[in-house]
């Protein structure tokens, strides 16, 4: 469960980081002297624009829900190892001292 968590969490990152590479920047930075803002924004539609907001919006969400499930995960496979762990430290225990359960009084072999 945990790998296929982690799998499509690399997953969405990838895709979450293609879409905000293909978003406009708002600021005019680098770009100020490029086609697009020559022209006044017409080779890139406002749609498309739109449409990667957007997206990228449910990727993030996609992200975070998929983060928390993770987490989640991880929590019960220590919490599991924790239980395995002590239940292997108990059974040494009990193996390690059986000379407790002997009477004093009883005979000893040699």
């Amino acid at each position: 469960m945990f790998s296929i968590l982690l799998v499509f969490l690399i997953i969405d990152a990838v895709l979450m980081i293609g879409l905000i590479l293909l978003q406009k920047s708002e600021g005019s930075g680098m770009s100020g002297s490029s086609a697009a803002s020559m022209f006044g924004g017409a080779l890139s539609g406002a749609a498309a624009g739109n449409f990667l907001t957007r997206a990228t919006a449910w990727l993030a969400t996609i992200f975070f829900v998929l983060c928390a499930a993770l987490a989640f995960v991880a929590s019960k496979m220590n919490v599991e190892a924790q239980q395995s762990d002590l239940r292997t430290e108990i059974i040494m225990q009990e193996n390690a001292a059986p000379a407790a359960d002997i009477p004093a009084d009883a005979p000893k072999a040699e």
